[in-house]
């Protein structure tokens, strides 16, 4: 899988945010072009009030991956925070089950490599790392403290 988010992105990717559960986080995902390369963009405010703090573009995967998969690849820039990767499997079975692995997003367009052992699970009931075959969702998120946020990606795949 590998999505350049040319090709009518917003398809295969929705905007999540803390909302579903009560919080206050706002923003939106979009699509643009630049230097003849498409990308998307997850801006807004995230709040951890009302035990909220997170918004997301997310994607369902359409096929299974290889087993002999590593990790995430993605091509990314921002406003120089930390943002994260959150995977779902096939036992991430409760809404708020995931593995998190995290980037920093510098104002630069930066190859990103996140191996599936330094995903970490939301919870004791999760196997420690995910399988690339139970891999069924990715999404690119801003999470966890108040801020202003402001990712690009231009690639996400997987290795």
């Amino acid at each position: 899988m590998l999505d350049t988010f040319d090709n009518n992105p917003q398809s295969r990717w929705e905007f999540l945010a803390d909302t579903v559960m009560g919080g206050v986080s706002n923003g939106k995902v979009s699509y643009s072009q630049e230097n003849g390369s498409a990308y998307a963009r997850l801006t807004g405010t995230v709040s951890t009030q009302n035990r909220g703090g997170f918004i997301q573009f997310r994607s369902e995967l359409e096929e299974k991956l290889p087993d002999n998969a590593k990790g995430i690849r993605l091509v990314a820039r921002g406003n120089n925070q930390m943002y994260f990767v959150h995977l779902r499997t096939s036992g991430t079975l409760l809404p708020w089950q995931y593995y998190q692995g995290s980037f920093d997003a510098t104002q630069d367009w930066t190859e990103v490599r996140i191996p599936f052992s330094a995903f970490k699970a939301s919870g004791r009931m999760l196997r420690s790392e995910p399988r690339p075959t139970q891999v069924n969702s990715i999404a690119v998120v801003a999470f966890g403290r108040d801020h202003q946020a402001l990712v690009d990606v231009q690639e996400i795949g997987f290795y």
